[in-house]
């Protein structure tokens, strides 16, 4: 695993031995940031269930400006931790070392939006509903952002209207797709 472009472009990333983090491959992560890549520079960055890291290194090496990675599991913070120092991002990330749910809140304190939210649940465990249901009228979620959540093929966005959001494009892979979802008021036609 590497990052694929920006100024940490080609540095190697570690990943976290075992199966409990799946990395997102590197061509799929190419080719998520190419879809991201307009709305990157200076952007503020929320990469919930950040594993690795790798999806927050890739914003910042890109331009994002303010980088918030989550991530309970000490051996994914460990290895974040060192991917951090790897590409010498250590001061340009912030990083929460605690559950999704508890952070979204302690994010809400600070009442400022993001521009992309990007999640990388657990697959076929409904996290992604449960983020979209505490991000629905949130105020790190405004008219311009982009979430982003990454799924399997078989995981159901049906309900996100319900929640003030819909499904603007989904790029699917192999086995997993990238599904992007805006507010009601500022889907692209």
């Amino acid at each position: 695993m590497r990052v694929i472009a920006g100024s940490r472009r080609h540095l190697i990333l570690k990943t976290v031995p075992g199966m409990a983090v799946r990395p997102t491959q590197d061509r799929t992560k190419e080719t998520l940031f190419n879809i991201l890549n307009p709305y990157l520079a200076d952007c503020r960055f929320l990469d919930l269930f950040s594993g690795s890291g790798a999806i927050g290194i890739e914003a910042l090496s890109r331009g994002a400006k303010d980088v918030v990675m989550v991530e309970q599991s000490a051996e994914s913070l460990a290895c974040i931790k060192e991917n951090l120092k790897t590409t010498k991002l250590t001061e340009e990330a912030r990083l929460l070392s605690m559950d999704v749910f508890a952070a979204i809140p302690k994010l809400e304190s600070e009442g400022k939006a993001f521009d992309i939210i990007f999640m990388d649940p657990p697959y076929d465990n409904e996290l992604e509903k449960k983020v979209l249901q505490q991000l629905s009228g949130s105020c790190l979620v405004n008219e311009d952002t982009i979430i982003v959540a990454e799924a399997s093929i078989q995981t159901d966005f049906s309900y996100v209207e319900e929640l003030g959001f819909e499904v603007y494009r989904e790029k699917n892979y192999k086995n997993n797709r990238h599904v992007f979802i805006q507010t009601q008021e500022n889907v692209p036609a």
